[in-house]
Formats: structure tokens, C-alpha cells, sequence
């Protein structure tokens, strides 16, 4: 018989009942008990959702984070994650964000966070020194375990990150060697394994995507040494990878003494046969067939053409799988009760992924005529899609066509742009500003719900929004922040706002996915070609300059991070794609322009995040990515000032095309990393200006005055003062308004003090 089985579900339920359980005790409303209950009925439920598959994943559910679980699970939270008393639990959100419920002072420095892989979804990075080690702690897994064998799940799979991966995600805080640290984490790994299989366990999955990334010879004789020595415990070990290829690390695998290898053959679908072909005939093949990053419905039919001589060779030893955790996709997608019925009818989430694995398995084991309905009707839905007049636009496609290299062009380079720019806006060194977004109340929400709904009128919305404008506006001024922001009240998430405003895009209702912590995303659906029909900021940043003599940001999302933050079309290159919405934004920056708007910035944050996740494969995606940027933002005159801004990403090495970009600010995180990132510019001179970020905004922390000079003070080793931006890390949406305030004033100071001392 076929196996089925799942990498891992989305923790957040189907309703964000993890995020509204996890906020309410953050703020003192519930209990740990409390909490820890909404916790277990959604594993409860997701188990039940996943009945009838050969295999059903413990250990994937997390109250925040599954590389930190991984981090309690071997011991490793940071000393200073322990300094405010408490339990473990205390310990595990002070590392996710600088406090516990108990902490009612400063709280503690957050571990620092950055994007898993080439997805949206954020980890909380493993510290290490060279006196590091490892003691295990293995009663979350154990206990998960036993409330899924109490459900009446008989075939639990252990879910854990790899001994490799897990040093390779982590970042050593005194600059020594991770992997010299292998020989202390191996042993508790046995350990862990061994307990799982007391436990009840068959299989364990062990994740390690690093192994589809470029990795030298220390790393990939560290693969071989882990999973030698790992090879003396009990459990059968899926050794499990994602989103993209082997490639170089495929011969690994012929003498790597584990039980079975999961490839992703959405991104792999050119190693099926080559992996096949080097296994020997003991080892299980698990397939990811079904596309764990999107929404799209798999075409059954071609799948089982591939799957089906497959299945006659390997027999038994083929497993059918998600291509990588369903943490990345939504729920359920028989909630959307709005969305429209031709689109939806070519959509499938978390649960209708499942159940297409039931048919897949369904139809291998009894034949297609089994399935038949299900497979005629999948056959219909995708016809429908391919055939749809919906999807193609003649003069989109025409438009992008005749995009040239000079439409990517600045009219002058920055060096005779800049003093334009400084005259036109005033600018004073050390300039302060906020990255765009500002807290959003309970009243903003509901105005905008409430319009939405057509519960209030459109004059009133407007009225609701233009007021919030004037608050931000009014607040900025007296904190004497040099340049403003509208606050973006009328935006409900950075990539949706625009996707609602474009043809060629679809919004959904319950289409949650984790972006970190209880931070969840909504990204819209790119089903079609992509172009603005009309204005879609002009009129707030319009007004809010209207109300001040300083210079207002206008705030744009770029087109690579609606690309990178939206559920992308399969059946066209991304770069067409991504070229598409650039000429939408390039629009939108014009206008901007025209209505008065000096100071433009287009949010970038995805940038690094859509890499290749081999270096060999980088340059084609940069060329095609930094091309899209600067087709939307080069269209100015001199004097308007072009910012962008990046986060939660390792942009060291991309350095090179982030000044490609042109951009005249760049804005970049760099506070949870102790500005790590300027360690770049030791051996790189960007070449314009740039403003690391000193304030930490995923924690509630206030930062102090003193430690933003202290951070702007190692800026200036690497930077000309006239160079640089004081800013916050990120947008301030998720704070609270006092912490808000409290902190900004203290940038504010900061700066003053900077310019007092370098004037």
C-alpha cells in the first residue's frame, strides 16, 4: 500500500485561535493554563483533520516558534532568558520577544530573528559560543506524543530540525566555529531519539533543508559524521528536506545510513529518478507531490502519470507527502463563503491538500476509476482555470514587452542628486524618520472592518482615517521627527492593501498564514495578469502632506515583496510577474510625484528572501529582481528622494545588488543583530544613504537613549555621518501607542545628541 503522510500542519487554527490566545496572555488576560488548553485542542483537531494518513506528525505544533522549541528541546535558551525568574515558558517568550508576563521593567534583549529559508515565515536564531552545551529536555515532544496516542493516533512521526541544520541556522556570538560544536549536540540527539522511540515512535522525521543549499566540505562531512553516529539509535529516520534540489549534496545520500529520504518534487521534480536510481532497495522514498508553499490545485491526473510506474517499481517503499510543512499555506479553504466561486474552485488549502493525498493514494492502491468523480472533477476545475479569459491581458503582456533598460535609469546618478534632494526637504545630519506604519487602535480596525461590511458610509471611513492622519501627523511633530509619515491607518496588511486595489488579484477572507509568533499574514491571490486601474495611495499621502510644512514619506510596497508576499501564479515565470506589478507601482510613484510627494520609499523587506537557495543560482533572480525595482522607482526627477526599506533578512552578501537598486535611503534592521550588518561594509562602500535600524519594534521593549547612540556610534565607523538615517527596525503597526512614543523620543534624542557631537 501507498504511505501517506504530512511534514507538518499550520498551528495558528483556522480562525487565528493560537494568536488571540497567545496575545490575551502576553497582556495578562489568561493563564498559562489558559493558554496551554487552546494549544492542545488545536493539536487536537489538527490530528483529527489528518485521519486516514499512514503517518501523522508530533511535535510540528509550537506556541511561537519550531527552531526555538528546538533550542529549549536541546537546552541552549540564552542565560539572560532566565534573569527574570519564572518557568520555562517565561524563559521561551523572553527569547521569542524580550519579555514574559511576569517582566514589567525593561525586559531582555530578544533573540534575533530572520527569515526561514526563502520563505516568509521567521525563526528565532540559536545562539552559540565556544563554552556552549547541550543538555536535553525532550517533555514537550514526549507529552505531545501521549495526547496524540490518547486521540486514538497510532503511527505518530516526531517531528525535529536536524543536528546539522540546526547549527548552520544558528549564529555563534563570539565569532567561533558552530560546527566545532557537533561533537557536544550529537550526543543528546541520541538521547532524543532514543526516548521518542520509548515513546511509541517508528519513524522520526529529522529535518535538514540545509542540504539543499551550496555547502563546503566541513558541512557536508558533518552530514555524514551526524547521521553516522546517529544511525545507533532506534527509530527509522525520514530524513527530510525542502523547496528546492540536492543538487552537489545528492551523492551524500547513496551511504547516508538512514531509513528514507523526502525530496520536494516541486522544486525537485528533475532528481526523482536520480534519487531512485542511487538509493538502494531498502530505503523508503517519500515524494512531496503536493505543493506545500501554495495554493494552487495539484493536477491529479499528470501526477499519477508520473506516480503511477513509480509506484510498480518502489512498491511499498513510496510515501506521498506535502512537499514541505503546510505551515505556509492557509487552513481551510471551504471557509471562504465571499470569495469569488470560478476563482475559488481552482484553490486548495492545508486541508484540501490532504485530502487530494487521500485520492493520490486512493488511486495508486485501487485504480483510477476509484476516484474517478474526484479526478474528473480536479480535471475540470484546472481546465476551467487554463481556458479562462479571466488570466490573460493582451495589453498588460504588451506593455511589459516594450519595458526598456533606460526605464530603470535615475535621470543622474546619486552624487548630483543628493544635494537636490537635501535642499528640497531640508535635510539635517542625522535625519530622523519611521519606516511607515504607526500603531493601529481598535477604533481604525473597526472603521475599516465596518466599511468593508458597508456598515458606515464611505464619507465616514474617510472622515475615520483622515483623523487617525492628523493624530500620527500631529504626534510626529511634536516628537520633532524630521520626516513624516501618514501612518498607513487605511492598510490592513502591506501586500493585501495593494493586491484589493489590482486587476489581476483576489483577496480572500480566511487565507491566514504564520508569519511569526501570533503575527499572521493574509496574502493575496495573483490569479492573472497584473496593472492598476487607478490611483491607490495618492489621496492619503496627499492629504497628510497637506497638513504640514515637513516633508511627508509617501509609502509604497515594491514589487518583489507583492511578489514574494502574495500567493503567485504557477503558470508564468515569476519574473514576468514580478515585472507586471512594477510597471502597476511605477504608475503609482508618478503620481505620487505629481501630487506633491518629495520623499517616496518602496518597501523591499522580500528581497533576500526570494534567493535561489543555492549561490550558483543568484544571479539570474537578482537580475531580474533589482531590474523590477528599478523599473518602478527610476522615473523621478532628481530631487524626489527614493528610500527603501529591508528586514529580517541576511543581506550581507547581496550587498552589491542592494546598491544596484539606486535607491536613495535604504532603511535596514540591524538592532536584534547589534548591527551585524555593517560588518559588510568593512569590505563594500555603498554608495548612498543608509539608516540602520536602532529600535527593535518586535519587542515591547523601550530601548534606552544610550543604546541607540551606542548603535549609531558603530554605524559611524562604517558610514560618513552625512550619510546616515536614524529610523526604527521596521514598520510600528504591532506596537502599542505609550512604547511607541516612548521610544521614538528617545530616537529623537539620540539624534540630537549625534549631531551635536559630529556637527
Amino acid at each position: 500500500m501507498t504511505v501517506i503522510h504530512n511534514l507538518g500542519f499550520p498551528r495558528i487554527g483556522a480562525k487565528r485561535e493560537l494568536k488571540f490566545a497567545q496575545e490575551a496572555y502576553w497582556k495578562g488576560e489568561t493563564t498559562a493554563a489558559e493558554l496551554q488548553d487552546v494549544a492542545k485542542a488545536l493539536r487536537d483537531r489538527h490530528w483529527q483533520n489528518q485521519a486516514g494518513f499512514d503517518f501523522v506528525p508530533v511535535g510540528d505544533f509550537t506556541l511561537y516558534d519550531h527552531v526555538l522549541d528546538m533550542s529549549v528541546t536541546l537546552g541552549n535558551l540564552p542565560k539572560r532568558a532566565y534573569e527574570g525568574g519564572g518557568d520555562e515558558l517565561d524563559a521561551f517568550f523572553r527569547t521569542a520577544r524580550g519579555r514574559s508576563p511576569l517582566d514589567k521593567g525593561a525586559g531582555v534583549a530578544a533573540g534575533e530573528m530572520t527569515k526561514w529559508f526563502n520563505s516568509n515565515y521567521h525563526y528565532i536564531v540559536p545562539e552559540f559560543d565556544a563554552n556552549t552545551s547541550f543538555k536535553l529536555n525532550p517533555q514537550r515532544l514526549l507529552e505531545q506524543i501521549k495526547e496524540a496516542q490518547a486521540l486514538g493516533v497510532k503511527s505518530v512521526k516526531p517531528v525535529i530540525i536536524g543536528p546539522v541544520t540546526y547549527l548552520w541556522l544558528g549564529k555563534s556570538k563570539d565569532d567561533s566555529d558552530r560546527l566545532a560544536l557537533l561533537e557536544r549536540l550529537l550526543p543528546v540527539y541520541k538521547q532524543l531519539l532514543n526516548e521518542l522511540a520509548q515513546a511509541g515512535a517508528e519513524w522520526v522525521q529529522i529535518d535538514e533543508p540545509c542540504l539543499v543549499t551550496t555547502l563546503d566540505k566541513d558541512w557536508r562531512q558533518a552530514v555524514k559524521t551526524a547521521y553516522h553516529e546517529l544511525n545507533r539509535t532506534t527509530p527509522k529516520i525520514l530524513l527530510t528536506t525542502y523547496f528546492s534540489d540536492f543538487g552537489d549534496n545528492l551523492n551524500l545520500l547513496h551511504d547516508l545510513p538512514v531509513d528514507g529520504i523526502h525530496l520536494d518534487t516541486i522544486n525537485a521534480a528533475g532528481e526523482i529518478h536520480k534519487l531512485i536510481d542511487l538509493l538502494p532497495a531498502t530505503k523508503v522514498i517519500s515524494l512531496g507531490v503536493v505543493d506545500g508553499r501554495n495554493i494552487w490545485k495539484t493536477d491529479l491526473n499528470r501526477l499519477l502519470d508520473t506516480l503511477e510506474p513509480i509506484r510498480a517499481r518502489l512498491g511499498d517503499r513510496l510515501w506521498l507527502a506535502p512537499s514541505s510543512s503546510l505551515l505556509h499555506v492557509p487552513v481551510d479553504l471551504d471557509q471562504e463563503d465571499s470569495l469569488d466561486p470560478e476563482i475559488k474552485n481552482w484553490l486548495a488549502y492545508a486541508l484540501q491538500k490532504l485530502e487530494e493525498l487521500r485520492v493520490l493514494k486512493k488511486a495508486l492502491d485501487s485504480g483510477r476509476d476509484s476516484v474517478k468523480a474526484e479526478l474528473d472533477a480536479n480535471a475540470a476545475a484546472l481546465k476551467a482555470r487554463r481556458e479562462s479569459t479571466r488570466v490573460h491581458n493582451p495589453a498588460v503582456k504588451a506593455r511589459t514587452a516594450a519595458v526598456t533598460k533606460e526605464m530603470g535609469d535615475r535621470k543622474s546618478p546619486y552624487a548630483a542628486r543628493a544635494p537636490k534632494q537635501h535642499a528640497a526637504i531640508k535635510q539635517p545630519l542625522f535625519p530622523t524618520t519611521t519606516i511607515g506604519s504607526f500603531p493601529q487602535t481598535a477604533e481604525i480596525r473597526k472603521s475599516r472592518s465596518d466599511y468593508k461590511k458597508g456598515a458606515i458610509s464611505e464619507a465616514q471611513y474617510i472622515a475615520d482615517m483622515q483623523a487617525d492622519i492628523r493624530e500620527c501627523v500631529k504626534i510626529q511633530e511634536e516628537l520633532d521627527i524630521d520626516v513624516l509619515v501618514h501612518g498607513e491607518a487605511e492598510r490592513n496588511d502591506m501586500v493585501e492593501y495593494f493586491g484589493e486595489q489590482l486587476d489581476g488579484y483576489v483577496f480572500t477572507r480566511f487565507a491566514w498564514v504564520q508569519s511569526y509568533g501570533s503575527r499572521c499574514v493574509k496574502p493575496p491571490v495573483i490569479f492573472g495578469d497584473i496593472s492598476r486601474p487607478k490611483a491607490m495611495t495618492v489621496k492619503w499621502s496627499e492629504y497628510a502632506q497637506s497638513l504640514t510644512q515637513r516633508p511627508m514619506k509617501a509609502m509604497l510596497t515594491g514589487p518583489v515583496t507583492i511578489l514574494n508576499w502574495s500567493f503567485v501564479r504557477d503558470d508564468q515565470p515569476r519574473a514576468d510577474t514580478c515585472l507586471q506589478i512594477a510597471l502597476a507601482i511605477r504608475d503609482e510613484v508618478l503620481d505620487l510625484e505629481k501630487a506633491g510627494l518629495g520623499v517616496i520609499q518602496i518597501d523591499e523587506p522580500a528581497l533576500r528572501e526570494g534567493l535561489p537557495l543555492k549561490k550558483e543560482q543568484w544571479q539570474a533572480y537578482l537580475d531580474w529582481t533589482v531590474h523590477a525595482f528599478r523599473v518602478c522607482a527610476n522615473g523621478v526627477e532628481d530631487q524626489t528622494q527614493i528610500h527603501t526599506h529591508m528586514c529580517y533578512s541576511e543581506f550581507n552578501d547581496i550587498m552589491q545588488a542592494i546598491a544596484d537598486l539606486d535607491a536613495d535611503v535604504i532603511t535596514i534592521e540591524t538592532s536584534r543583530s547589534d548591527m551585524e550588518l555593517l560588518k559588510a561594509f568593512d569590505d563594500f562602500n555603498y554608495p548612498n544613504e543608509i539608516g540602520p535600524g536602532v529600535y527593535d519594534i518586535h519587542s515591547p521593549n523601550v530601548p534606552s537613549v544610550e543604546s541607540m547612540v551606542d548603535l549609531m556610534e558603530k554605524a559611524l565607523k562604517q558610514i560618513p555621518k552625512e550619510r546616515l538615517w536614524v529610523n526604527p527596525d521596521c514598520g510600528l503597526k504591532t506596537r502599542a501607542w505609550p512604547e511607541t512614543k516612548a521610544a521614538l523620543a528617545n530616537m529623537v534624542e539620540a539624534a540630537k545628541i549625534l549631531r551635536k557631537k559630529y556637527a
